[in-house]
């Protein structure tokens, strides 16, 4: 039986999803926040830095909804499939953050928003550029920023770590390198802008419609389906995730309030467990399952089930990572949709002619996925136990 990618390999196709990847298909994602249609007080000139993808166009949407103009900086390689249509009343300035930063030189912006800061030398240029003509710079980070997670109820003033140690494994040091980046990065941001005028959110893992990672898709394909049930973990093991679109509308509504600061973005509000997250997923298409719960970690390692998104292993590691604080959030004015409306615009993008035939083809028929694995895997669990 085919083995679940590695941990670095799961990380790596999230990360670079996340950062670099459009989303496909437009007018299937609910956008059902209460302020969309009220337009801000004081409109705003927003510079984006990306934007064509994942999150990025949430906000460009939601931003122009608004009342906001938006210019957006990018390579001009990455054609929007989510909200199409909005680009035309977008400025589209094209560079790299790489070696040409020229078109955002002399330019005034009330806000710029660094979606694409996949490097600290790239926000240390940009924020160094732009600190005399914005007045706001807001970073993109991660709850990466706090791997290793060895402890519970991490809040944004908990001592990050800014240099990768040495003897790690290979899985340890891509998730490690990725959380110093985003940490360091956060921190160039502030020295340039300075704490009154740098907002920073870390997001955890970001649902929805459109995720190229697949790494939510098992749950509501499953759950809408019925029957039987995996759901690998301990009984008392937390989940948290977060509506990419929350995110992405938060952003704007910060910016419009200049509420500076750190924030985790994470939901759900309240604490959740992995088995009550199965029961409610399954409530939200009306469907009975029965939930067996593989909750050994020696045999879900052996079987490589680290993660079943949300849900990640709470191992040494990661035990904190489902731990994330809300507090700043809550008073931040995040806003979180139903999970129901998670779930089922997830399900109906993918079952729509938005996702191409071929990539719905080559996940079905991917014997490394969680859903081809599941019947396995109790099959398996079922003799461990005897």
């Amino acid at each position: 039986m085919s083995k679940q990618q590695t941990r670095r390999q799961f990380l790596k196709k999230g990360v670079l999803a996340a950062t670099a990847l459009p989303l496909v298909g437009s007018g299937l994602m609910s956008m059902n926040s209460p302020l969309l249609s009220t337009k801000a007080v004081k409109p705003l000139k927003i510079l984006i830095l990306g934007g064509t993808s994942y999150l990025g166009p949430h906000q460009i949407a939601y931003a122009l909804k608004r009342g906001h103009s938006v210019s957006t900086f990018t390579r001009g390689k990455t054609i929007p499939k989510i909200h199409p249509e909005v680009f035309k009343n977008v400025e589209q300035l094209i560079g790299d953050r790489e070696y040409n930063l020229t078109v955002l030189e002399n330019r005034q912006w009330d806000v710029v928003i660094d979606n694409s800061g996949r490097r600290v030398q790239w926000t240390k240029d940009t924020a160094q550029l732009l600190k005399d003509n914005v007045s706001m710079y807001m970073y993109t980070s991660s709850t990466g920023v706090y791997y290793p997670y060895l402890k519970g109820d991490l809040t944004e003033d908990t001592p990050l770590v800014l240099e990768t140690p040495d003897h790690l494994s290979e899985d340890e040091k891509y998730e490690q390198d990725y959380g110093v980046m985003k940490a360091n990065s956060e921190l160039e941001a502030i020295r340039a802008f300075g704490k009154d005028r740098t907002i920073v959110i870390r997001p955890t893992y970001m649902l929805g419609p459109g995720d190229r990672t697949n790494r939510f898709l098992h749950w509501p394909l499953k759950l809408s389906q019925g029957g039987t049930t995996l759901v690998p973990g301990k009984k008392e093991d937390l989940v948290q995730y977060i509506d990419v679109r929350d995110v992405a509308e938060w952003f704007i509504r910060l910016a419009e309030n200049k509420t500076s600061g750190i924030f985790n973005g994470v939901g759900p509000k309240s604490e959740q467990t992995i088995l009550e997250f199965v029961k409610a997923g399954a409530k939200v298409f009306n469907k009975e399952i029965n939930p067996i719960l593989v909750d050994d970690y020696d045999f879900l390692k052996k079987q490589q089930v680290l993660y079943a998104i949300p849900w990640v292993m709470a191992d040494k590691t990661h035990y904190g990572s489902a731990r994330t604080s809300t507090k700043n959030a809550l008073a931040g004015g995040i806003q979180y949709r139903s999970l129901e409306a998670t779930f089922k615009d997830t399900l109906n993008w993918w079952q729509s002619d938005a996702v191409d035939p071929k990539r719905k083809a080559a996940y079905e028929s991917n014997s490394n996925e969680f859903h081809n694995r599941e019947q396995a895997l109790l099959d398996l669990w079922k003799a461990y136990k005897k």
